[in-house]
């Protein structure tokens, strides 16, 4: 029997009870969870904004250690500590044959497969976003999970998985920040708190960070910005003026509202980049007029897990972690059990903080 943190439906409470996890299949592994990240995307998938198969348990940003390996399994073995892959890319796909394996076609599949049983009453239940790390252990694709390089501390390694991959990559791979530049980052939550670690790492020299919550200026501080501006009807003019007037030459969007990403967009000068990561609803839609795209000459850009190739970025991040660049527990602001997650839910939506952490 295995604890975990259940969604019965949609909208519905998670309910924290036992399930039956099958040993391995070939081509799987069986991950004893350290930590798991409470990310936004849960809670969108737990209210429907993202779809997801229910019964299920969420949970996606994770770390741990292998207990068990199916048939075929070569590229780790039992003991061995892993980071969790949310979106595995197949490697065949028409995206992964552009080297683009953020887009890859497969990568959500094991989400829509059962993967484990309620032990109450043994019905199906399937894995959040392919990975279901709200419990203490989990089954997985071989391909789910990425050896952690030495020196990363386990627990804190869970945030690799999503809010530092998808804050890293979105400051490197989407905004193509550079030395001296200045960054405008909207929303201080987990990610947010990544991108400014991540402006900071790439040299940037003025950091702004945005958010609607006052008391978050000491958080946006410490991982690196050097501005602070609560937001409000005259942000964007608040951005330009400390960049000169010109605007900010990047800005990355962690919050996904239409009226922040326009926004995001407004505050940076001509030619400026803004990166969108965070995840609205169909219903946000953005809009510019024809004039002012010709004029500006601003590029606008989706974000999808950083862009990121975790293969490849993932010993780039732990070896700035292990360098003292990155600081990985500087993001938690909690650290919880499975009970914790309702209030974790429950401070995304209300802006507080920075990443919840559930630490088994």
């Amino acid at each position: 029997m295995v604890r975990a943190a259940v969604l019965p439906e949609v909208n519905a409470p998670l309910l924290v009870t036992d399930i039956e996890l099958p040993s391995p299949g070939p081509g799987q592994v069986r991950v004893r969870l350290a930590a798991a990240g409470v990310c936004h995307s849960d809670l969108s998938l737990s209210n429907g904004t993202l779809r997801q198969p229910v019964p299920a348990v969420l949970g996606h940003e994770g770390a741990g250690t292998v207990v068990e390996v199916g048939e075929g399994v070569t590229h780790v073995e039992v003991g061995a500590e892993v980071v969790l892959n949310w979106a595995p890319a197949c490697g065949s796909c028409h995206f992964c044959g552009l080297a683009e394996p953020w887009l890859c076609a497969d990568a959500g599949a094991a989400a829509a497969a059962p993967y484990a049983r309620l032990a109450a009453d043994g019905s199906e239940l399937y894995p959040g976003l392919g990975t279901a790390v709200f419990a203490e252990e989990t089954v997985v694709a071989a391909n789910a999970v990425l050896p952690l390089p030495a020196g990363v501390p386990l627990a804190d390694a869970a945030l690799l998985g999503c809010a530092v991959l998808t804050g890293y990559g979105a400051v490197r791979h989407v905004a193509g920040v550079r030395p001296g530049e200045s960054v405008a980052v909207y929303g201080v939550g987990g990610v947010g708190l990544a991108v400014l670690q991540s402006a900071r790492i790439a040299g940037a020299e003025r950091i702004i960070a945005v958010d609607v919550a006052p008391g978050k200026e000491e958080l946006a501080r410490a991982a690196g910005a050097t501005d602070f501006v609560v937001a409000g009807e005259d942000t964007a003019k608040r951005v330009r003026k400390l960049t000169g007037g010109h605007g900010a030459d990047a800005a990355v969007e962690c919050v996904g509202r239409a009226e922040t990403i326009r926004t995001a967009w407004s505050s940076t000068r001509r030619g400026g980049r803004t990166a969108v990561v965070g995840i609205g609803g169909q219903d946000q839609q953005v809009t510019f007029s024809a004039l002012e795209l010709f004029y500006f000459g601003r590029t606008l850009s989706g974000c999808v897990y950083g862009n990121c190739d975790p293969a490849k970025d993932l010993p780039v991040l732990a070896g700035h972690a292990r360098e003292g660049r990155l600081d990985l527990s500087a993001l938690v602001t909690d650290r919880i059990g499975l009970d914790g997650i309702p209030d974790a839910f429950e401070a995304m939506t209300a802006g507080r903080g920075g990443r919840a952490l559930v630490v088994f």
